[in-house]
């Protein structure tokens, strides 16, 4: 007889617990704030350094974000 263990009810109380103690989270709010961090961190770059980060985009290194 294989021993077979659900973790589906688990999961469920766990992800209920952690969304409970986190009453005040907003996951639109942080998604914004990954955009704005993100469009800020490659803003600035120089030709040679948006070269880079193109072909790492090109090759999935790096997500090229919004």
């Amino acid at each position: 007889m294989p021993f077979i263990f659900d973790l589906t009810a688990h999961e469920i109380r766990r992800m209920t617990a952690v969304l409970d103690a986190m009453p005040d989270w907003d996951p639109a709010a942080v998604l914004a704030a990954e955009v704005e961090a993100h469009s800020m961190l490659y803003s600035g770059l120089n030709t040679e350094q948006r070269s880079v980060y193109d072909l790492l985009c090109e090759e999935g290194v790096l997500d090229a974000g919004p």
